[in-house]
């Protein structure tokens, strides 16, 4: 059997009828040289200029089609089981969408109703949750709400999903509906983590709402197992549509994938239409703190997570007629 590449994504898909327009034209995209590539060019003075490498057309590419225009609101839902990095890819993908796409707002939810930890990959001292959220009656600014949520570098903000003090609480679909209501009015993106149980009600609550599905899967037979049984229940809940806006992401949590059973793995999820991306091992993402896409991320991993993102406002932008005219709260079509 041929070598199969390491990632099967079809083109990052355009708004119907339309192409994909940029905030900012891809000439004026500056590349600085790394590596070896630098060493040439100071070493010639400035003589040899061998231009970027491939990575770094790459990374532009993607991060051009994360700025595509968008009008509306979105969320995307990041689903898997317990122990694939769910969360790890949540505040990842987020962080990367809220560094490059300036112009809007974005926040990440924590809707894992076991013990979640998006807030502690983000911002550990964030204090606000579901509860204070919906019980402010006074809310009406931006500033008001964001008192209410955390923020890191990235500019990604978070909503935690328990209570930072006192007993726990459980989230229901009430509250959780209030206050991505709430939210609605003040952020263009919505990166939801969502619990590892698909039947529980906030998770059916959450894929009401949902533009686009991140699928986390181990690059193991158990873990592809899982996966693909989502991909089931989304068909078998008539959930056809947001199959259709979804991406598997194989994240190698450990650094023990075999190479041979990943490509075996990402060959049937291709086989079923779905379309995968890898993400290699990263020890920074391994110890559990707060995530940062910017400095700590290894470039590899970075440029992968940079294609989910991609992938993702693809598919909002071809909602994006849609879209535009979506209350908030309101389900797709």
């Amino acid at each position: 059997m041929p070598a199969q590449p390491a990632d099967h994504v079809p083109p990052v898909p355009a708004a119907a009828g339309r192409p994909a327009q940029t905030s900012r034209p891809a000439a004026a995209q500056k590349f600085p040289d790394r590596g070896w590539r630098r060493i040439l060019r100071l070493a010639t003075f400035g003589l040899v200029k061998l231009g970027p490498a491939p990575a770094q057309r790459q990374e532009a590419e993607f991060q051009a089609a994360i700025r595509t225009v968008l009008h509306g609101r979105y969320k995307v839902g990041v689903l898997g089981k317990g122990g694939v990095g769910k969360t790890s890819v949540a505040a990842s993908v987020g962080s990367l969408l809220a560094e490059i796409r300036r112009q809007d707002h974005v926040v990440a939810i924590d809707a894992d109703t076991a013990f979640g930890r998006l807030s502690s990959r983000i911002d550990p001292a964030a204090n606000g949750s579901f509860w204070e959220l919906t019980a402010d009656n006074n809310l009406q600014s931006f500033s008001d709400v964001v008192a209410r949520v955390g923020r890191n570098s990235a500019g990604l903000y978070v909503l935690g999903g328990e209570p930072a003090a006192g007993p726990r609480r459980v989230l229901d679909p009430a509250i959780y509906r209030e206050a991505a209501l709430r939210l609605d009015r003040h952020f263009t993106i919505s990166v939801i983590d969502c619990g590892s149980t698909m039947d529980s009600p906030v998770t059916q609550e959450v894929m009401r709402d949902l533009d686009a599905l991140i699928v986390v899967s181990s690059p193991w037979a158990d873990g592809a197992s899982a996966a693909a049984r989502t991909m089931e229940w989304l068909g078998d809940q008539g959930l056809a549509s947001l199959l259709q806006n979804s991406v598997v992401v194989l994240n190698d949590s450990d650094g023990h994938a075999d190479k041979r059973t990943r490509a075996l793995l990402a060959r049937e999820f291709v086989d079923h239409g779905q379309p995968v991306i890898e993400v290699p091992f990263d020890p920074h993402l391994r110890p559990g703190g707060v995530i940062d896409v910017s400095r700590e991320m290894a470039p590899a991993t970075r440029r992968k997570l940079l294609q989910v993102a991609a992938t993702i406002v693809g598919y909002f932008a071809a909602r994006s007629d849609h879209a535009r005219d979506r209350q908030p709260g309101a389900q797709p079509n």
